[in-house]
This record gives C-alpha cells, structure tokens and sequence, in this order.
C-alpha cells in the first residue's frame, strides 16, 4: 500500500489534477480503497464538483468517487439527493452553496456520490477543523488548480499530485510541466509572524516596509504596475499580491533596477500563474518570492493514456519523473 502510511500522519490531504483526464479521480479513488482498512475515520469533500460520470468538455467518460461504508463525506443537498447509497446525516450547514446547504453525512453502504464542498478557502479550512473535532482522522480534499476555483489545496496540510499524458504527449516536456509545479509547491514560506498579519487581506497589492510595516498602495490588480512604477517601490521592494500573479508582473519586475532586492508574497502556490519560462527567468534575474500557506507533496501518480488516443509508455514516464523529482510516482492501475 504506497504513501498510504503517509497519508495517516496529517490531518488533511488534497489530491490535485495538473490537467483535466490526468488521472486525479482514478488516483482518489485508489487512495479511499486503501484507506478504507486502515481503521481511520476519513472524510471527503471537495474544491469545486466532482463525480460526474462524463467529462463536460471533452464528453468522454470518467470514473466516478467511490464512496466506502462508514466514511464520512461533505456535498450540498442537490448532490447529496443524488447519491448512489445509503447514509446518514450528521449535520447540516448554514452556510449556503449555489446548490444548497452542505450536508454532513456518514456512508452506511458503499456507492457513488458527486462532492462538492466548502466556497472559499476559510470555510473549508474550518469544515477540517471541524470534522477533526468530531473524531475525524484525516480529511480527503478534491483539489484544483484552476484560475477558476475558489478554494486552494494549499489549505489542506499535504498533497497529492496527479499528472499525465493529457497535459503532454512528450515525456520530457510532461516532466518538465511536472516538476516546475512541484518546485512551485515547494516555495519557501514567509516568516510568521508577517505572514499572520498578511493572511487576512483580501485584496490589492501591499508594500512591506524595512520596519515591517504593512502599506496599503491603493493598486488593485497587476494590470496598473507599469502606470504606477513609482507608487511600487515607494515603500521597500517587498510586496504581498493577493490574487493571481502573471507573466506580466514577473516580466516588469526583473527588469527593474531593484530586482535583486525584490520579494513577491503570494497566497500559496495556486496563484501563479505565470509560465515557467518567465517564472525561472524572474528567479534568475535575483527576483524573489514566498508563500503564506504550504503544502506537503507527499506523491505523484501518473496517467500514460491521454483521452485522445495516444499512451505513453508507463514504466519510462515513472523512471524519468522519479529522477526530477526525487519522489515517489505511481501508476495506481499497475500498483
């Protein structure tokens, strides 16, 4: 049973797809039946929907989450009308979804369900909190990386990662995608105590002065920098961005006089968005940049079969991941 030990020493974990058909439900549901054993009460929820049996882009089919007799799992009430099984409900939220209150619910057979959970990082930060409260061991996360989602699986305390042919026909180019979302997963994080004076902001650009001293600069997106060049720098040359960081902000900032001195603070790492080639370039120039909240990559599994046809070879594709990324991959259908 690989990483499934490792899985029992943290609280929360994630399981993230880098693209759509990488193997995330697959990889999921490989992670529940193993866990289903291990006498631990485990909980699933879910960043954005999850459990269609058919891709709504591409219309190919899915596998759907296999729920286990005496799991607790999370999802609103439209969804939770909808299951394939018996359960019991344990609680229901006041807080509102766009497909109903969250119900709280504990498996008394094994079937299917599609899972949909918290709204917003701090909601499902206190849906763990919570869940562990009442005797939940370990809370299973469906992640996602997209501009798109809300939440981050960065909140949750360790990670898996699912990768596959569907992100790149090519082994060394899927490798190469692969690993700069790993280093990325591996940013340092900020020194706590700015970073638990940055946590609740929610919007804008900030300076953080010498004296640490956290100034508001009045820039809302990194589509002013370039109008407001003096107004950046006017306070030091670190800076907190809450919300998506692009190419366009690392492309001013390595280019600036100051580049060597610069430190970008984000959320976590799901706000980059900026493509590898700028990113490194950036990092090279001297550019620096950190994080609030971090994750564990504790795995990576693989999908050789891309929803167009073609399959990579699996057994190369392990090898040659394992060797950039010094950790283990798996191939749950060959495990």
């Amino acid at each position: 049973m690989p990483f499934v030990k490792d899985i029992e020493n943290y609280k929360s974990l994630s399981i993230v797809g880098l693209e759509k058909n990488t193997g995330k439900t697959e990889c999921l549901n490989y992670v529940l039946s193993r866990l289903k054993d291990s006498h631990r009460q485990i909980a699933l929820t879910s960043i954005g929907i999850d459990g269609e049996n058919r891709d709504q882009v591409k219309q190919t089919h899915k596998p759907e989450i296999e729920v286990y007799e005496g799991m607790i799992y999370v999802t609103p009430e439209l969804y939770y009308r909808k299951r394939k099984l018996v359960s019991e409900i344990l609680d229901v939220s006041t807080q509102q979804t766009c497909l109903g209150r969250l119900v709280t619910a504990r498996a008394k057979s094994s079937g299917k369900a599609m899972i949909s959970g918290p709204a917003n990082n701090k909601a499902l930060k206190e849906l763990i909190d919570n869940l562990h409260k009442n005797g939940v061991d370990t809370t299973i996360v469906d992640g996602a990386l997209s501009r798109k989602s809300i939440g981050s699986p960065a909140v949750t305390d360790a990670m898996i990662l699912a990768t596959g042919a569907a992100l790149s026909a090519n082994i060394p180019q899927l490798v190469f995608k692969t690993q700069y979302i790993y280093n990325l997963i591996n940013i340092d994080t900020v020194e706590k105590t700015l970073g638990d004076r940055l946590i609740d902001i929610d919007n804008g650009i900030w300076a953080i002065t010498p004296d640490n001293l956290i100034v508001d600069l009045g820039i809302t997106s990194v589509l002013m920098i370039e109008r407001v060049k003096e107004k950046l720098f006017g306070y030091g040359t670190r800076f907190f961005v809450n919300g998506a960081v692009t190419d366009k902000l690392f492309e001013f900032l390595k280019n600036q006089k100051q580049i060597k001195k610069t430190e970008v603070i984000v959320r976590d790492f799901t706000k980059i968005f900026a493509t590898p080639e700028v990113y490194y370039s950036y990092i090279k120039r001297g550019g620096k940049i950190s994080v609030l909240q971090k994750t564990k990559l504790i795995a990576v599994c693989i999908n050789p079969v891309s929803p167009d046809g073609y399959n990579l070879n699996s057994d190369e594709l392990k090898q040659a991941m394992e060797e950039k990324l010094q950790l283990p991959v798996y191939d749950v259908k060959k495990i």
